[in-house]
């Protein structure tokens, strides 16, 4: 199935915003496009890994646009809008994925840490959806992509602020998108829910937890899923589960909740952390940025799979399933046949074996 571009005529491209994208998964998302020749605007607090993220776009043939911006400030995501239109043009496709969170039990956390998960890795995607909504729905022309987890469907223990935080975004984003449909409008919200990835926020998320904080296997790479996204904006779809373990997720909320439950309470705090210590005082970057550019990968690459069997089957899961379709029809045929053809051929044996006892007979 060919991809079908958002670009607006002969010769322009597109133009993509990425938040988070200093590092982890917006970093592999930025590159992603610009590998296929987009201009991006990247969003983060990092200036460090803005520009390394914007050397990346250059060199894979894209243009960048690195704006610092906290996006848990709408006026400073609204500005960060305005200066990339007014630089590459109209906006076609915007990527919310910017991100903190806290590792710890909720009765350890302060009321200062949960506002301020919730206002970047909640409120930082409703800052950015109607910023860009603002531009693409007067146009009526854009994408919006939302980078989810499985956690917006399944919570687990010692990230309650950033489990809380992404099941708002999924829905603030069904919210939303029943009304872009009441209203006719062809701009298009989806979402994709990732796995564990091994992206550096492991390495500065701020912890509680004696042990280094680590991605819950199985891991994919960060450009797993910048596939994904791409692939997602520009096609039809409503949401795209990255990864079976995504997907085992979902079901099992949907169908053994209480099982679950019990099952992480036993489970939960071990898988989310090495056997490593932590020096109880490690910087984190809740409030500001780390200095240095960390890139797209983080600590666990000989762990990480670089290949979703999932996410393939995904994508063209319509074709195979036609696929599916024409070879059951094809064995169901055949069997049919040959239902009808084994009483015409045990008819044709009998009389031909009387005949020769007919014969056999006479002689």
């Amino acid at each position: 199935m060919a991809v079908k571009s958002l670009s607006r005529g002969k010769g322009n491209t597109e133009v993509v915003v990425v938040t988070g994208a200093s590092a982890g998964v917006g970093r592999a998302i930025a590159r992603e496009f610009a590998r296929h020749g987009a201009k991006v605007g990247l969003l983060a607090r990092s200036q460090d890994g803005l520009d390394g993220a914007a050397r990346d776009v250059e060199r894979l043939g894209g243009r960048a646009l690195a704006v610092a911006t906290d996006v848990s400030d709408d006026q400073q995501v609204e500005e960060a809008a305005d200066r990339i239109e007014r630089a590459l043009g109209p906006i076609d496709i915007w990527v919310n994925n910017a991100m903190v969170s806290v590792l710890s039990p909720a009765l350890e956390m302060t009321a200062e840490e949960f506002r301020r998960v919730t206002e970047v890795t909640y409120l930082g995607y409703v800052h950015g959806t109607l910023s860009a909504l603002r531009r693409m729905v007067p146009r009526d022309h854009g994408v919006v992509v939302q980078i989810g987890s499985a956690l917006s469907y399944r919570a687990i223990p010692l990230q309650s602020a950033y489990c809380a935080a992404k099941h708002a975004v999924q829905g603030f984003t069904e919210s939303l998108r029943s009304e872009l449909i009441h209203d006719g409008s062809r701009v298009r919200l989806t979402t994709v829910q990732l796995p564990a990835v091994n992206t550096p926020q492991f390495s500065w998320i701020r912890t509680r937890m004696p042990n280094h904080p680590q991605p819950v296997p199985p891991i994919y790479q960060p450009e797993v899923i910048a596939r994904a996204v791409y692939w997602t904006a520009h096609h039809r779809r409503r949401e795209f589960s990255v990864g079976y373990p995504t997907v085992q997720a979902i079901l099992g909320d949907k169908f053994i909740p209480g099982l679950l439950d019990h099952y992480l309470a036993w489970v939960g705090y071990e898988s989310q952390q090495t056997t490593q210590p932590v020096p109880p005082d490690r910087p984190d970057n809740l409030y500001k940025p780390l200095p240095g550019d960390f890139g797209a990968r983080g600590a666990f690459s000989d762990r990480a799979h670089n290949y979703s069997i999932h996410s393939w089957i995904n994508r063209y899961r319509g074709w195979l399933t036609l696929g599916g379709l024409g070879l059951a029809t094809w064995w169901w045929q055949g069997r049919q046949a040959r239902k009808e053809n084994g009483p015409r051929e045990r008819s044709s044996s009998s009389r031909t074996s009387k005949r020769r006892a007919v014969q056999r007979f006479a002689a």
